[in-house]
């Protein structure tokens, strides 16, 4: 299996040792999106939907760099600082989706790096 990260610098750029995204045998891994500026490298903002907005700007900015869409998406998982923001996220997570939607999860979690209210992962099949 050849596997081929991918590189944007329409995305945040790995800070560890781990590729933004993933190429192997049809499917791209895109690793959890935190809501980063790849203009400024800070959070695009404070507010659950803007930083909701960020995070799946940077996974369509991979998937386009890896020759895929949006539309390719079939499965993503949401990691939340809140759930009581999952209304909100949700609204925001509806505009860069349509149907048929990929499968999700959405969890609370402790804590995201950096503070953030959100990380979003996906997988998309081309």
């Amino acid at each position: 299996m050849a596997k081929k990260a991918i590189v944007t610098d329409k995305a945040p750029a790995a800070v560890g040792p781990y590729s933004a995204a993933i190429s192997a045998n049809g499917s791209i891994n895109v690793s959890g999106q935190l809501p980063v500026d790849p203009a400024t490298g800070e959070f695009a903002g404070e507010d659950i939907k803007v930083q909701t907005r960020q995070s799946l700007t940077n996974i369509q900015n991979i998937l386009e760099a890896a020759g895929a869409s949006m539309a390719d998406v079939v499965e993503t998982t949401v990691l939340l600082s809140d759930i009581n923001e999952f209304g909100a996220m949700n609204e925001v997570y509806a505009e860069f989706f349509a149907e048929p939607y990929p499968a999700r999860a959405a969890f609370q979690v402790v804590a995201l790096p950096k503070g953030a209210k959100v990380e979003i992962k996906a997988v998309a099949r081309i």
